[in-house]
């Protein structure tokens, strides 16, 4: 199946084989774990945990959500503005120039059309409704970050090249995007964007790659940092908590946004994926500073409530204002946000925090200026 990608092979290879990461037959994480992440006298969940676990792991109706189009036709104020389109695709506009984080449009995270974990929430627009995008970056080569129908959409119908991590650009490759369109990095390189003022940074995370049975850690896992002229953005990708997040801040910060994933956690998983409070631990580590939620509400993953990360981290935050939690599609501008509203209860649903009304969105008047000519709903 050609969703399952490639392995790497060549000069692909031996720069990877090169890199101080690489052990035997693959990556492997440096940092030592932390001890307690990993709760073991809890199991592994199973496939049939996986298929009938856990309560309330969908919610029972569409979530709202945005066209984000007429605000993206305005500059932001500040310079930098976000707009969350699900799990963890985000476009950044950054003084004047724009990132596509982990783009998946398509409707499971998964190698097959008809098994695997389902979308319960489509993005808020067509892929080809996007606005052009001057570079796509890509943390790791799971599914629900790197999305086959996606990337060959936007190999076939844009010329946008992609930062990506150590061997990820033999999926790229193979699913027709172009080699001089691909760059890959190690922990702590950097890349700076042809023609633009962008520069993207691969930094540690603590995670595992594959896409099949015998490809396990053949390629790298990042978090990413993305700079432009005014401001700096982090893009955690998928990791367990880490003390790197220091020398992170120390060398590439501070942050005017800190994107974190907080979903799809489990207690036999806390060295791999963060979850809400360990996410707000992260958040610390990092310096602080505006903090927008990622990895949740799109998928179930896991086996707790589609909703719990959410209330988990308004609950627990000791700075919510800090909190950066809009509807799908919101376009947030973090220098300028405005106070926190938990849209994802029904309305009068109170759970300790009161529900204030949504705000009207505003009507869309006509098509944006540039929009290509992509296929992908």
């Amino acid at each position: 199946m050609q969703s399952l990608g490639k392995r790497a092979a060549g000069e692909r290879l031996e720069r990877m084989r090169a890199s101080p990461l690489w052990q035997g037959d693959g990556f492997r994480n440096r940092h030592p774990i932390l001890p307690g992440l990993r709760d073991a006298s809890v199991a592994m969940p199973s496939a049939k945990d996986f298929l009938l676990g856990g309560e309330r792991r969908v919610p029972d109706a569409p979530l709202p959500s945005v066209d984000p189009r007429p605000v993206w036709r305005r500059p932001p104020d500040s310079g930098l503005r976000a707009t969350w389109l699900g799990h963890s695709t985000v476009l950044l506009e950054m003084d004047g120039y724009r990132v596509l984080t982990d783009p998946v449009w398509g409707k499971r995270a998964s190698p097959f059309a008809l098994l695997g974990p389902k979308r319960f929430q489509p993005v808020p627009l067509r892929l080809r409704q996007m606005p052009e995008v001057d570079v796509v970056v890509i943390s790791h080569d799971h599914y629900d970050h790197l999305d086959y129908p996606t990337i060959r959409a936007l190999a076939r119908h844009s010329a946008v090249p992609f930062v990506t991590s150590l061997g990820v650009g033999a999926h790229l490759q193979a699913w027709g995007v172009a080699p001089e369109r691909i760059t890959e990095l190690d922990w702590w390189e950097t890349h700076r964007v042809p023609g633009t003022g962008l520069s993207i940074t691969a930094a540690p995370s603590q995670h595992f790659s594959g896409r099949g049975l015998k490809d396990r850690n053949a390629t790298l896992w990042s978090s990413l940092v993305m700079r432009s002229e005014g401001h700096a953005v982090f893009f955690s990708g998928d990791t367990g908590l880490t003390t790197e997040y220091i020398a992170i801040r120390d060398r590439l910060g501070p942050f005017d946004l800190v994107m974190l994933e907080v979903g799809a956690f489990h207690p036999a998983w806390g060295d791999i994926h963060l979850g809400p409070l360990n996410a707000l631990k992260a958040h610390t580590l990092l310096g602080g500073g505006a903090f927008m939620p990622v990895h949740w509400g799109t998928f179930s993953l896991a086996m707790h409530a589609w909703d719990e990360p959410a209330d988990t981290l308004l609950a627990r935050a000791s700075a919510p204002e800090q909190l950066l939690m809009p509807r799908l599609g919101e376009a947030v501008d973090p220098a300028h946000a405005r106070p926190l509203q938990p849209w994802w209860r029904q309305p009068g649903e109170q759970r300790g925090v009161p529900v204030k009304p949504m705000e009207e969105t505003p009507a869309l008047e006509g098509e944006p200026k540039r929009e290509l000519p992509w296929p992908l709903d």
